[in-house]
């Protein structure tokens, strides 16, 4: 019997994860031909796309020096790879939009609300830590190890190196980012609280640094312009996170308001009060109903008929009846009278 009712219930799981892979598929399939698609419009572009990829290598590098390309394929194979990179960088709301769909069938309504601000705010960030590293970060770098090559001899970037280089900072300083949006997923989801990322800080800028010091050149120029920004994402996540947890709790407040709990805990009081005064109202008009003096009379009578009706009253009136029956006569000395 244990085994018959086992049964639906594993196929049941069985279906539901299928279902899971299924979606998953679909949402990988989607992404692959939006990249596929953006990279096959960019193609025709993928010199002039080059340029503008190496403007700030090639401004920052000393006047009459230029990038060199060392491999055989170089030339052709770099501009293909950096088209299908691009259009990567392109896509990334879209690849992110399928994320948050295939994650959303397992949240709550209020948490499927903030799909969409946390969609916006994740595309905003990711290429706000792009644009920090293309205009800010790469000159910075490479202005920084011109200044420090030999005498003799010409600093000029391959160009493989470079896009490999770049497109790892890219990705590493729009990822690093994320980290606001990854504090709030962490509260909305109930891993940690807001005190406990706030406890845990130096934790958090400790890692920081050893990002930093993976993906960035190996200077310390390069590693606090990651650690830094990173520090400061991570408290403006804090702040974001005790404003959300706040208006969380009180949005649950007002729910429980509006789904009546706080609402029998009231009527139960007023019925209680109501009683309360229906009992006092009721024993009011019991005592003035009471007729007190008929109780009384109705006490004294039964009182006196006991006394009448006990032996010891008989037996006293029966002593004292020849007492006072019997006269004494004075000479004799009080002596009784013979009949």
């Amino acid at each position: 019997m244990s085994q018959q009712t086992a049964a639906p219930e594993d196929d049941s799981g069985l279906k539901g994860f299928l279902a899971h892979l299924i979606e998953l598929r679909n949402r990988l399939l989607y992404s692959v031909l939006a990249v596929i698609a953006l990279m096959i419009g960019l193609l025709p572009f993928a010199s002039e796309l080059f340029h503008a990829f190496a403007t700030p290598v090639l401004s920052s590098l000393p006047e009459g020096q230029s990038m060199i390309a060392t491999g055989a394929i170089s030339p052709f194979f770099i501009p293909l790879k950096l088209a299908a990179l691009a259009a990567v960088f392109i896509a990334m709301p879209f690849l992110l939009y399928q994320l948050w769909a295939f994650i959303a069938p397992g949240l709550y309504q209020h948490e499927r609300r903030l799909v969409l601000p946390l969609l916006v705010s994740s595309s905003a960030l990711f290429y706000l830590g792009a644009s920090f590293a293309y205009f800010i970060v790469i000159p910075a770098v490479f202005h920084f190890m011109g200044l420090f090559a030999p005498e003799g001899v010409s600093f000029m970037p391959d160009i493989g190196s470079y896009l490999d280089f770049s497109i790892t900072l890219f990705f590493t300083f729009g990822l690093s980012f994320e980290v606001p949006v990854a504090v709030v997923l962490l509260v909305l989801v109930g891993v940690v609280t807001p005190d406990q990322l706030a406890e845990k800080r130096r934790y958090a800028v400790l890692v920081a640094f050893i990002i930093g010091a993976i993906f960035t050149p190996p200077d310390i120029f390069s590693q606090f312009m990651l650690a830094i920004p990173v520090w400061m994402l991570y408290e403006a996540g804090i702040l974001v996170a005790r404003m959300i947890h706040k208006n969380r709790r009180t949005d649950d407040e007002d729910e429980a308001e509006a789904d009546g709990t706080v609402a029998p805990l009231a009527a139960a009081t007023t019925a209680g009060v109501a009683a309360a005064a229906a009992s006092e109202e009721s024993r009011a008009e019991a005592a003035e109903e009471f007729d007190w003096d008929k109780e009384f009379d109705s006490a004294q009578a039964d009182e006196k008929r006991l006394a009448l009706s006990s032996p010891d009253a008989h037996m006293a009136d029966e002593t004292a009846a020849p007492e006072s029956d019997a006269p004494t006569d004075a000479a004799d000395g009080g002596e009784r009278k013979p009949s």
